[in-house]
């Protein structure tokens, strides 16, 4: 492990009688991108400034490399970017001199004196504003004049022109729409690969794992979690959030059909009531104290049963995996190779027959032409079971595979598209997404009509991978409910929607504006090594 570049002991912080920072303690390694997860009230605006040196703690100790700092410090003079959440910007300065405010570009007159190239300054700021993307008219127009998401991008550009070590991103989403978001989320991973560490605060959990190497989780001033993104889930950052237990010794708390993130904003919302309840129970009653109880009693008892089905429901897919893969080995083992054992049998007495019984000889070509049949089909049936090759060469070498015999047996076309570095993911993952596939394939056949179907699989991000499976068919009709689904028999769509919940994944149903059935399924997984070409 190397020397860390930033590290934070024992930082706390009181204001009045609230205690925003306790005790908080973390190092930030070189060119490491560090996620900040808290909800409001967490602290995390306090950590931020005690970090840029904008606020002093009651107690801390903070080192940056190597050096000891004293409260208060000048950031950007130690190598030190910040954006902030509101732009901090010089209103009535234009948009060149904003960006490089305080580190002018120019020639040198001596030791003390420079003198300012403006020419220089405009060229490099169009550049960072072009990578940006931003269409601003003038590099001359005063910020003033911007909009919030322009100010904000000129903000980021201000942290762009300058040589940093270590930047603070705090938040800035609010002001940027989805595109830009993007932007900024390349631009941390390009300052990451330049060896630049980061941290990153964002109410966005997506975000946070699209980019950072590690989570921080802060709760009422505490430091709740650290952990390394790889090794945690959104449901075990949603647990730190908002306290449900320990967090490394559970399971994840929301399993729902429809939509787990629907069951998360209830969870939230009834401990957000049961926070306010007993902020002001002192005050309370008898009543109130109870209702306070009842309400504890009620999160604990949905906070078990979700987990109880979900670790249930587990133990079922894994339990149903083995058993088909031990009867696709029993049958391709033994009864397939007996079958073909006795075709040999068989095609001897076919030659000793030829001459002397053309007629039995006939009948035994028929016995062996339907021993072959059914040695194909049996062998289809192991590949339903357990696809052959996916152990071996991997899930794109097995869908490809299965689409083939698929679209023999079903008529439908079938194409496949794979990102062309598309690697190994973890065998639990792959057999999960082969059987979501297979799912969907089935209920495009048995359902739709459809002539033709596309399955797309393209990583999104390093850490979220996108599954696609449209067909031109009927689609889904208008009253379409997931919840019905069990009621009327038809199980295909449930079992999609239950292993993607498994996953911690989103599931998305909509039909195609030109006809048929359009799913679609996000599925977030550790960074996974590419497979060589």
């Amino acid at each position: 492990m190397s020397t860390p570049l930033l590290t934070l002991a024992n930082a706390s912080k009181t204001f009045s009688t609230l205690a925003a920072l306790q005790n908080v303690s973390f190092a930030i390694q070189p060119g490491e991108v560090v996620g900040l997860a808290g909800r409001s009230g967490a602290g995390k605006t306090v950590l931020i400034k005690v970090l840029s040196g904008l606020l002093t703690p009651d107690s801390a100790e903070l080192v940056f490399a190597g050096q000891k700092l004293q409260w208060p410090f000048l950031a950007q003079s130690l190598g030190m970017g910040i954006v902030y959440q509101q732009p901090a910007l010089a209103e009535q300065f234009d948009v060149t001199s904003n960006i490089f405010l305080g580190h002018e570009q120019g020639r040198s007159l001596g030791r003390w004196l420079r003198l300012p190239d403006e020419n220089r300054m405009d060229v490099e700021a169009r550049r960072l504003l072009t990578k940006l993307d931003v269409q601003i008219a003038s590099v001359h127009e005063k910020v003033m004049n911007l909009t919030s998401e322009q100010r904000q991008l000129v903000a980021i550009a201000q942290v762009m022109a300058r040589p940093c070590r270590f930047i603070i991103v705090d938040d800035p989403s609010q002001y940027l729409s989805h595109p830009y978001q993007e932007k900024l989320l390349a631009q941390i991973r390009e300052w990451q690969q330049g060896g630049t560490a980061v941290l990153f605060s964002s109410q966005n959990l997506d975000h946070l794992f699209a980019v950072s190497d590690r989570l921080l989780v802060l709760r009422q001033g505490e430091l709740a979690a650290d952990a390394r993104t790889d090794e945690t889930n959104r449901e075990e950052v949603v647990a730190a959030l908002v306290g449900t237990g320990d967090r490394a010794q559970r399971t994840p708390v929301i399993w729902a059909l429809d939509s787990y993130y629907q069951a998360r904003r209830q969870a939230e919302t009834l401990r957000h009531n049961q926070m306010l309840l007993q902020r002001d129970l002192a005050a309370q009653d008898t009543i109130n104290r109870h209702l306070v109880q009842q309400l504890a009693d009620q999160v604990q008892a949905l906070d078990s049963a979700n987990l109880a089905l979900q670790d249930a429901q587990r133990r079922l897919l894994t339990e149903r995996e083995e058993e088909r893969k031990h009867l696709a080995r029993e049958l391709h083992d033994q009864l397939i190779q007996d079958l073909l054992s006795l075709n040999y049998q068989l095609e001897e007495l076919e030659g000793r027959a030829e001459d002397d019984a053309p007629e039995l000889a006939d009948d035994l070509a028929d016995v062996r032409r339907d021993i072959r049949v059914l040695v194909e089909e049996l062998r289809r049936i192991c590949g339903n079971l357990r696809p052959p090759t996916i152990d071996s060469l991997g899930l794109g070498a097995a869908l490809q595979s299965y689409l083939r015999g698929w679209s023999e047996r079903t008529g439908i076309q079938a194409m496949l598209h794979l990102d062309a570095s598309f690697g190994r993911l973890p065998e639990e993952l792959e057999l999960s997404i082969f059987r979501i596939i297979q799912e969907g394939l089935n209920n495009t056949w048995k359902h739709a009509g459809a002539t033709a179907v596309d399955v797309i699989l393209k990583h999104t991000s390093p850490r979220m991978l996108l599954v696609s499976i449209a067909d031109d068919g009927t689609g889904l009709d208008e009253d379409f409910s997931l919840s019905t689904l069990g009621q009327n028999g038809h199980y295909g769509l449930l079992g999609i929607s239950e292993r993607v919940a498994l996953l911690g994944g989103r599931l998305n149903f909509q039909n195609r504006p030109a006809g048929g059935l359009l799913i679609q399924v996000e599925i977030p997984h550790p960074r996974v090594t590419q497979m060589d070409d």
